[in-house]
């Protein structure tokens, strides 16, 4: 059976994911919480204590506690998914706002990158996601233009993948992916809505087809309080 406080902790999240305690609000005082679960100071205290520790509250001594804003985007680390995919997985309000199309030159760096020559034209993509009303991934996307050949601002709002998949009909088969922390730099000064933060998480991709033919390099750059990247490993027995 669990113990007192755990259960409160309990409580008190599903009180606090249905609406009830909103994002900034102060939470009722030890006093009232033990009134209200007929428990101790002890027992309201380790509740409190684990609803800090797990992200929930912010104490502030002197004043009480006050709720977090706990809304995080599961961004799927090991999968291949387009963002209107797991927009439409989470069922939270998103859009997608194109910021850049170009079709051009490759710089050095992406060059390098997309392993092509300097006859090769790429497409450059910029495109802000918004959830919730706020600007919190800032994805920069470069494709081969020898795969891709035409894109517009409408196929961008929507997925790439699906165009390239079934309108391209070539096959995406695998990517790439590296996550970094770095500073915020002037682009995402001017797309994201950052809130004060100075650091972004951001995940480099590069992404191929079936045949092993390197397609897409991208980044895309995300406010740190507002997502966690989650994976799912087993680990293989060894029989020695």
């Amino acid at each position: 059976m669990n113990a007192k406080y755990i259960s409160i902790y309990h409580k008190l999240i599903e009180q606090i994911e249905k609406g009830i305690y909103s994002v900034g609000s102060k939470i009722p005082s030890e006093k009232c919480l033990m009134e209200q679960f007929d428990v101790s100071r002890d027992t309201i205290r380790k509740s409190l204590q684990m609803l800090e520790q797990n992200g929930y509250i912010n104490k502030v001594k002197g004043k009480g506690s006050f709720i977090l804003d706990t809304a995080k985007f599961n961004f799927p680390v090991t999968g291949l998914i387009s963002f209107k995919e797991l927009s439409a997985q989470i069922g939270r309000t998103a859009e997608t706002i194109v910021e850049k199309l170009e079709f051009k030159k490759p710089s050095k760096f992406i060059k390098e990158q997309l392993l092509i020559d300097d006859e090769t034209s790429i497409w450059k993509v910029i495109r802000s996601r918004k959830i919730d009303g706020k600007k919190i991934i800032l994805d920069k996307e470069y494709y081969n233009g020898e795969y891709v050949e035409k894109l517009s601002r409408e196929i961008c709002e929507g997925s790439i993948f699906d165009y390239i998949e079934n309108t391209l009909s070539l096959n995406i088969g695998f990517a790439k992916k590296e996550i970094v922390v770095q500073t915020c730099n002037e682009d995402d000064r001017k797309y994201l809505d950052l809130d004060g933060y100075d650091m972004v998480v951001v995940v480099n991709t590069f992404v191929y087809l079936d045949d092993g033919s390197l397609l897409q390099y991208g980044q895309s750059r995300h406010r740190p309080d507002k997502f966690k990247f989650v994976d799912f490993a087993r680990r293989i027995q060894q029989n020695i």
